[in-house]
C-alpha cells in the first residue's frame, strides 16, 4: 500500500522539482514493448508507441520520455514513474492502483476517465490536459500543480490535497468529499457545482473564485439564494 503522510495541517508550499532526464535517451524504443509484471524500463524514448490495453503489476519507468504514446485502457498495479515526461500522450481510461509518480511532467495529455486510486504524486506538474471524469480517490499529493486543465467532474474523494495547487482549471462538478485540503491552493478556477465543499476547510482561494464557491457552500448548507427585487 502506498504510504501517505501522517503530518497534520498545511505544509509550506514548494514548487515541483523538475524531472531529471538524460540529455538523450539510451534507447529509442521501436516495435512492440513487452510490459509485464516487475518489468523495469530506463532511459527510453517512447514516441508514437501503442501501449494501450496492457496489464502489469510492479512495472517501473525511470528517466523515460513518452511522446504521443497511447496508454489508454491499460491497467497498472503498484507501478512507479520517476523522472519521466509525457507529451501529447493518451492516458484515457488508464487504471492505476497503489501507483506513484515522482518528478513527472505531463502536458497536452488526454486523461479522460483516468483512475489513479490509492496512489501518490510528488513533484508533478500536469498542464493543458484533459482530465474530465478522472478519479484520484485516496491519493496523496505533494508539490503537485494542475495548470490549465479540464477537471470537470473529477473525483478527489478522500484524497490528501494539502500539497496541491490548481491554476486556471475547470473544476465544474468536481467531488472533494472527505478530502484533506488545508493549504490546497486555487487560482482562477471554475468551482461551479463542486461537491464536498465543506471539506475545503483551510484551502486558499483567489478572491475571484469565491463567488462560485459561495453558491456551492450555500447549496451544501441548504441556504436558498433569492433576488431581493423578486417576490
Amino acid at each position: 500500500m502506498v504510504a501517505r503522510s501522517s503530518t497534520r495541517g498545511a505544509a509550506r508550499w514548494r514548487a515541483p522539482a523538475a524531472p531529471k532526464l538524460p540529455a538523450s535517451p539510451d534507447l529509442t524504443a521501436a516495435g512492440d514493448l513487452a510490459i509485464g509484471d516487475e518489468a523495469t524500463f530506463e532511459r527510453l524514448g517512447l514516441g508514437d508507441f501503442d501501449l494501450s490495453g496492457r496489464s502489469a503489476d510492479g512495472a517501473e519507468f525511470t528517466r523515460c520520455r513518452f511522446t504521443r504514446t497511447d496508454l489508454s485502457g491499460t491497467r497498472l498495479e503498484a507501478a512507479r514513474f520517476a523522472d519521466c515526461v509525457f507529451e501529447g500522450t493518451n492516458l484515457a481510461n488508464l487504471r492505476a492502483e497503489r501507483s506513484s509518480m515522482l518528478r513527472v511532467r505531463l502536458s497536452t495529455a488526454r486523461m479522460t476517465g483516468l483512475q489513479w486510486v490509492n496512489g501518490a504524486l510528488r513533484d508533478v506538474t500536469i498542464s493543458d490536459s484533459r482530465l474530465d471524469l478522472s478519479s484520484w480517490r485516496f491519493t496523496a499529493f505533494s508539490s503537485v500543480v494542475f495548470e490549465g486543465c479540464n477537471l470537470t467532474r473529477a473525483d478527489f474523494q478522500n484524497a490528501d490535497l494539502r500539497g496541491a495547487r490548481f491554476t486556471d482549471c475547470d473544476l465544474t462538478g468536481a467531488q472533494f468529499s472527505q478530502a484533506s485540503m488545508d493549504g490546497a491552493r486555487f487560482a482562477r478556477c471554475d468551482l461551479t457545482g463542486i461537491g464536498g465543499v465543506i471539506s475545503m476547510t483551510g484551502a486558499i482561494l483567489a478572491h475571484q473564485d469565491l463567488v462560485a464557491l459561495s453558491y456551492a457552500l450555500a447549496g451544501a448548507l441548504g441556504v436558498r439564494i433569492e433576488n431581493p427585487d423578486e417576490e
